[in-house]
């Protein structure tokens, strides 16, 4: 209907490659947590630095509360709403994807906090990664992919500037408020980035259509002869 913006959700070579290289950034920070390497001593400095240099505390606070679910999510389920609008229920395929997303990413997070039960800035147990930043870049971006057909090239680049924009305000905000620490917000990204890959190819993958080929017809007999048996005369 409308001009797409290639994107590594939409086009399917960009979309693996995203998916190979987010799940490896995402078990490489993983792994760093658990063996507490040198990516993990990096980022505790790196926080110490962001928390010093942060922003005044209502403008860092109302970022870190855009992963919300009470923020969030209803921008995810207006899209779905609108989708299903759109295509008279028949867009259920997206819709059920980009919910099922939001599903799985909220298993895996609170899985992979149990494992690795990281101490957050201000203490406490269960920080990595981080669900706030998870919710916030699973949801915006569902909610994008999910009306993407309906939007020009020129509102789409303007909502993915947005959604970058939001993800990468709610990141900070959650490190300048102490609720994160860097590798948590960064790990979740990759998550989520991953999620949605996903998401986007299987909503793009529909039924298996019908094949379009007749099947030959039965070899017809050959017409029967006109002409008349052969007398049987004798000489």
């Amino acid at each position: 209907m409308t001009a797409t913006v290639r994107s590594p959700f939409t086009a399917p070579v960009l979309r693996s490659i995203a998916c190979l290289l987010c799940g490896a950034l995402f078990a490489l920070c993983t792994w760093q947590v658990l063996a507490r390497g040198q990516l993990f001593r990096w980022d505790e400095e790196l926080s110490d630095g962001m928390r010093a240099a942060a922003p005044p505390r209502t403008a860092a606070e109302l970022l870190s509360d855009i992963g919300n679910m009470t923020v969030a999510l209803p921008v995810l389920a207006a899209a779905m709403a609108l989708a299903l609008w759109l295509t008279r229920g028949r867009g259920w395929r997206p819709v059920l994807c980009y919910a099922s997303s939001m599903v799985v990413m909220a298993l895996v997070v609170t899985g992979v906090k149990s494992w690795t039960d990281r101490t957050g800035p201000m203490g406490g147990g269960g920080f990595y990664p981080s669900g706030h930043a998870a919710t916030t870049t699973v949801a915006l971006g569902g909610a994008l992919l999910v009306v993407a057909a309906w939007l020009s090239r020129a509102l789409l680049v303007v909502a993915w500037t947005g959604v970058v924009v939001l993800s990468l305000g709610n990141g900070l905000g959650l490190v300048w408020r102490g609720y994160h620490w860097p590798l948590d917000v960064a790990a979740s990204w990759c998550l989520s980035v991953l999620l949605l890959c996903s998401a986007a190819a299987l909503a793009r993958r529909g039924p298996p259509r019908a094949s379009r080929r007749t099947p030959r017809r039965a070899a017809s007999a050959p017409p029967a002869s006109s002409a008349s048996p052969p007398s049987d005369s004798s000489a």
